[in-house]
């Protein structure tokens, strides 16, 4: 009698610890197949720290090469004559024509420092366009998968708005006026092959190329190193592509 006292009192306790267990498993299985998150941070917050680590690396770097000799007198980013003309460049230095060929090239680097600083919102509305979908992948995706994403994405479409932004601002400097100047010098000279190349083009690529480099140089500072990660969001998301690393 005491033994069926005892399976009676016992049975539903039984029970009841093995529904709540039941239902926590529940609970976690559906957790970890949850679409919304991806271990420990939401599809949102990963989307939301990226977003912000390629803001953060796009006003850095257009600041940086925005600022006077940005690329001027920067070793990395000096904008010199297209390849296509750099034997007409030395032609014409051996004819005497080297201060026009340094002010060509002083004029078309100010044009590019002018036109970075006013392609920073191109640059910002493309970051806050990409899809949660999209962003996910790249949180983890190691040194520079933000930057590189970014570039597959939006190089052709920022070509095309750069490009009249880089016109203005060598026509506003005059790196056009000397452009032409030089040009027609060259092409006056005897025996030698009359070339026109694309100054715009050639700005346009190089300008283009040292955004990018330097969005990825910011990019990877903040996964690299913890005191970059200057707010709640970019601590988080990054401190789990950390974690995440080291599995």
């Amino acid at each position: 009698m005491k033994n069926i006292r005892f399976l009676i009192l016992t049975v539903p306790f039984v029970f009841f610890f093995s529904c709540g267990n039941t239902v926590q498993f529940l609970n976690t299985a559906k957790e970890s197949v949850n679409p919304a998150n991806i271990g420990g941070i939401t599809q949102e917050e990963a989307a939301n720290g990226l977003k912000e680590a390629l803001k953060n690396g796009t006003g850095i770097g257009t600041d940086f090469l925005s600022q006077k000799d940005g690329f001027f007198k920067n070793l990395a980013y000096k904008i010199l004559f297209p390849p296509e003309a750099q034997k007409m460049e030395q032609t014409l230095r051996k004819y005497g024509f080297g201060k026009q060929c340094d002010k060509v090239i002083e004029n078309i680097n100010r044009g590019a420092e002018m036109a970075v600083a006013e392609a920073k919102p191109v640059f910002v509305k493309a970051i806050t366009s990409m899809s949660i979908k999209d962003a996910i992948g790249i949180v983890t995706g190691g040194d520079g998968a933000g930057t590189s994403y970014l570039k597959q994405t939006t190089s052709d479409d920022l070509r095309t708005k750069f490009k009249p932004i880089i016109q203005q601002s060598l026509d506003k400097v005059e790196a056009t006026k000397y452009w032409t100047q030089v040009m027609t010098s060259y092409n006056k000279l005897p025996g030698v092959q009359k070339i026109n190349p694309d100054l715009n083009t050639h700005v346009t690529d190089k300008a283009l190329e040292a955004l990018f480099s330097q969005i990825e140089i910011e990019e990877n500072k903040i996964r690299k190193d913890p005191v970059a990660r200057t707010s709640e969001i970019l601590k988080k998301v990054f401190n789990f592509a950390d974690l995440k690393k080291k599995k």
